[in-house]
């Protein structure tokens, strides 16, 4: 009796485990398609425009290609380059699989991520601040906060891989991606939240209506905080609570694939399509 109790609980424990990976794959896929998505309309916007010398700001919604002058058009640029190799390779450096077969990659893959990211980070608060590319105080509070703790996630992953802590590396390396892309989040986010009230609901052109701060928070503390919940499952030897965790797994996947349909449909495909009309 005792054994076909344990049988049971193992069997459920399998079945609750593999649940919680089939969502963490699920995020995965989904998250790579809105980053490289992300990735084609940076690139579209930024770079090929530049490239047949058209004007930037009848395509981009960033009001830093309208706003700016000199130092701060360079820093500007500086700042998003970059993000088109983040979003093709950043989500490489979570993948088990890649690390072990490809280690030399992983290595040279997260030092470049180290320094696009740091850099991202430090030039996205001079724009913000020094710059003053931010339409409101209050609704900067999100994004601010989320620069400030880029360099502080990026550094301890650094720093266990250098010490050859990989648990510790791979739980910073995760919140160091999350981080890093709180801004993308927040766009799925928000546009997200645009198709599901079919317009604005708590949002305002400032971007500091009550909607708006909490999504510009959320973007990057609600997927830490499912993240650190996925890690505590993976401790546990109890299928109710590896369930439990499964589900928030599958409801930030939901969020997501609802966030980069909205994103994809409603901002970037029709940017793009708009570039590549426009070329000579």
């Amino acid at each position: 009796m005792i054994n076909l109790m344990f049988n049971h609980s193992e069997a459920n424990l399998a079945k609750a485990n593999w649940i919680l990976n089939f969502s963490i794959k699920s995020w995965a896929g989904i998250a790579l398609a809105g980053q490289w998505a992300f990735a084609i309309y940076v690139f579209s916007i930024y770079v090929l425009t530049l490239m047949f010398n058209m004007d930037i700001t009848i395509f981009s919604p960033a009001s830093g290609t309208h706003k700016t002058e000199g130092v701060d058009t360079g820093v500007f640029f500086l700042h998003i380059i970059p993000a088109i190799f983040l979003a093709l390779f950043g989500l490489f450096q979570l993948v088990p699989t890649i690390r072990k077969r490809y280690p030399r990659f992983h290595r040279w893959n997260g030092r470049i991520f180290f320094v696009f990211s740091l850099s991202g980070a430090l030039t996205g608060l001079y724009l913000t601040w020094a710059a003053g590319l931010r339409f409101s105080d209050l609704g900067s509070m999100g994004v601010t906060l989320n620069g400030i703790l880029i360099p502080i996630a990026i550094g301890l992953a650094w720093y266990h891989a250098v010490n050859r802590n990989i648990a510790a590396h791979m739980r910073w390396a995760v919140h160091s991606f999350l981080l890093v892309n709180g801004v993308w989040t927040f766009r799925l986010y928000l546009m997200g939240w645009f198709m599901v009230n079919q317009g604005p609901n708590g949002n305002s052109r400032a971007i500091d209506g009550p909607m708006d701060i909490t999504l510009s928070f959320a973007s990057y503390l609600l997927p830490m905080a499912i993240a650190e919940l996925v890690f505590w499952a993976k401790r546990q030897k109890q299928s109710q609570k590896v369930f439990f965790s499964a589900i928030g797994m599958s409801i930030g996947a939901l969020i997501t694939l609802v966030g980069v349909v909205a994103v994809v449909m409603m901002m970037w495909w029709p940017r793009v399509v708009k570039v590549v009309e426009a070329l000579p």
